[in-house]
């Protein structure tokens, strides 16, 4: 625990005008990030006696070791800069709301040359149009089921697409009418691209128009005595109107606004959005939150309010952020908020909260919802809480450690008959996977397979990247061998690679493993990480130096959580053995053509669909390929013929000869079965 008064800056040297400051722990880690009007009141308001202080305020000042500003010209700029801090640092002393599930939402591909109509969840795309958030994706299909009579837009998979422009036949959507079959060139690519906008427009809220063109169009049909055309449109009319009753009118005056209401406890707070467009509730979603620090409800409120609106990308910001945003209390003080809200829309947007009639009404039925979240959400992590701090004290105290082990490592070696040998790395804090963290590495200091070398490479590498780390202050880089899915980060507490050293680590093994990764350790003189590896066989917890395991409970909630990081870092280490694998026995071929990157060899398999037709192609039908000239063509033509064709792929189950047929590009792991029996050890 760290003393506030050993980092606390002089009073003159805090600059008294808006900014951003950041604490850091003993490691350079960001641990909270804040924002204020005038930086001197405020950062010296940290340093006051600790018993006069909020309690998660105290921990936050004694964990950490450092402060540091940065000075900006306005309050708008303070609220942008915090915002993009906290979502690069991920501090763990800020509210960061996590959503209480996973909402499906109507998205179009506006990016592809044939947009597509589908469901998606996860984080928006880009050039990708998205509406909702809805609360069951079978209420997405009803409502897509009733506009494809009138927007026949495609929602098929680049799969089935691709297949029925090979056969030149449409799929059923196509013959009945909901579709518009631009894979066999019943409309062209600006035609298909024109419903698709109309379908985005309609979803957008702008019915009234559309609706009163096709009633027109349905009248001057009539006239007309094209009966028969007269009866589509009327059909049309009806779906329409039918799919724009599947929201009730909650707001008379076609309103457009989110309501958002927050339920709180002294722990926990849930956020409830309702997004209410043109009258209608057209989404719904839900946050929940440790309350780590300090905050009131209209804290809360403006954090939820960053993270429901900072992430919008710029052709999105002017459609996400409505003319109105009710919420129960306003931020202190408000007027930055609004005017980084306008900003982000582009024209005025009223932040207030409701006083009276339907708008009001509407916030309480919003508020409901909050605080049956909240309640949900207690009873489903209140078993959880116990069992998993249960579960560290008792590893805690089996390995005779000081403290309970917040953040846990595990290591584990994976290859197939001493080839791709790989090593994995995953990390579990507050006895939760923090995927975020995982890392994995080639072994790349010996051929052949030897796990225990292995594993003092991979245990020697790692904290050498830590010490490495901890002593540099400026970037440094970091060799390719260690993959990290979130690419390379900074000295600025930006999201860390080797940065945070764990208090337990695991290997995956006895007496062996655990004996090299303690060699390891001992060669870089690290002396305050625990140790110990679990072993399959009879799940032995095993100590370096000592003779005996520890041997835990069957019942011990701490082996299972043991088990579950060991069971991780296995998965992890045979998904990337596998892929590895998978790359090697079938693009080897073409990897080793001089000049043929990863782009082109994909459109090479693309546009004959396997090796076998590629090596019988000519140099003429290659330079058709696009990008491909007629040079890179003789290259690849020449490549391919000075090599022999690898042997037919065997299904050892059945015996069975796998042509390399169409499917071997799009299947690469399937496709290529190995030809012996295959042991993958972990």
């Amino acid at each position: 625990m760290a003393d506030p008064s050993t980092y606390r800056p002089a009073p003159g040297a805090i600059p008294t005008s808006p900014g951003v400051y950041k604490f850091r722990d003993a490691h350079g880690r960001v641990i909270y990030v804040g924002k204020a009007k005038s930086l001197r009141p405020r950062l010296s308001s940290y340093f006051q006696d600790l018993a006069g202080l909020h309690p998660r305020t105290a921990t936050m000042v004694t964990t950490a070791a450092s402060v540091e500003w940065t000075v900006v010209a306005t309050e708008v700029e303070a609220l942008q800069l915090e915002y993009s801090w906290i979502k690069e640092f991920d501090p763990r002393f800020n509210v960061k709301y996590r959503d209480d599930k996973s909402y499906p939402e109507l998205a179009v591909t506006l990016n592809e040359e044939y947009p597509r109509v589908q469901v998606m969840r996860g984080a928006h795309k880009k050039g990708v149009r998205y509406f909702g958030p809805y609360g069951h994706a079978w209420a997405i299909r009803e409502t897509v089921d009733l506009l494809l009579r009138v927007f026949p837009v495609r929602t098929c998979s680049n799969g089935v697409f691709k297949r029925a422009r090979q056969v030149g036949r449409p799929c059923l959507l196509g013959y009945i009418g909901k579709c518009a079959a631009p894979c066999v060139g019943k409309v062209s690519a600006d035609e298909h691209r024109a419903l698709a906008e109309d379908f985005c427009d309609f979803m957008a809220g702008r019915t009234g128009n559309y609706l009163r063109r096709l009633e027109q169009q349905m009248q001057e049909a009539a006239e007309e005595m094209e009966y028969e055309k007269a009866a589509r449109l009327r059909d049309d009319i009806g779906a329409l109107k039918r799919a724009m009753e599947k929201n009730a009118i909650v707001l008379a005056d076609a309103t457009d606004a989110d309501l958002l209401a927050v339920a709180e406890d002294e722990l926990e707070a849930a956020v409830q959005i309702f997004h209410v467009r043109g009258g209608r509730v057209r989404g719904q979603r839900g946050w929940v939150t440790d309350k780590v620090e300090d905050v009131d409800t209209a804290g809360l409120v403006e954090h939820a309010l960053q993270q429901l609106y900072g992430g919008a990308s710029p052709d999105e910001r002017n459609e996400s952020v409505p003319r109105e945003v009710l919420v129960p209390a306003l931020p202190e003080p408000v007027a930055p908020i609004r005017e980084w809200l306008s900003g982000l829309r582009g024209s005025q947007v009223d932040l207030r909260i409701p006083q009276r009639g339907d708008k009001k009404d509407l916030m309480a039925t919003v508020q409901r919802n909050a605080q049956q979240a909240l309640a949900l959400h207690k009873t489903k992590r209140a078993s959880d809480l116990t069992t998993r701090s249960r579960a560290l004290q008792e590893i805690a105290d089996a390995l005779e450690l000081d403290s309970v082990p917040l953040r846990i490592e595990c290591y584990d070696i994976s290859h197939l008959q001493g080839e791709d040998v790989v090593a994995s790395m995953v990390v579990f804090e507050d006895g939760l996977a923090r995927k975020s963290e995982y890392r994995r590495f080639q072994i790349k200091g010996f051929e052949g397979q030897d796990d225990v070398r292995s594993m003092h490479e991979v245990i020697g590498r790692r904290f050498r990247r830590y010490l490495q780390e901890r002593e540099q202050t400026g970037e440094w880089a970091v060799p390719e061998e260690d993959e990290a899915p979130g690419g390379a980060r900074d000295e600025e507490g930006r999201p860390r690679r080797f940065a945070y050293p764990p208090q337990l680590l695991v290997v995956d093994g006895g007496q062996p493993q655990v004996a090299a990764a303690k060699r390891a350790l001992d060669e870089l003189g690290i002396d305050d990480v625990a140790l110990c590896g679990l072993a399959k066989r009879l799940e032995e917890v095993w100590l370096p130096g000592e003779d005996d395991p520890v041997v835990l409970p069957r019942s011990s909630e701490g082996l299972y959580l043991l088990q579950r990081v060991r069971d991780e870092a296995h998965r992890f280490a045979i998904s990337y053995q596998r892929n590895k694998r998978s790359k090697r026995l079938t693009a080897g071929e073409l990897d080793s053509v001089p000049g043929l990157g990863e782009t082109r060899r994909r459109a090479l398999l693309k546009h004959f669909g396997s090796l076998k037709r590629l090596r019988a192609a000519t140099v003429d039908e290659l330079c058709a390929v696009p990008g491909i000239g007629r040079r890179t063509a003789e290259t690849v033509a020449a490549a391919l013929s000075s090599r022999t064709p690898a042997a037919p792929a065997v299904n050892t189950a059945t015996g069975e000869i796998i042509e390399d047929g169409p499917d071997q590009a799009a299947e690469p792991v399937a496709a290529a079965p190995q030809t012996a029996p295959s042991q993958e050890t972990p």
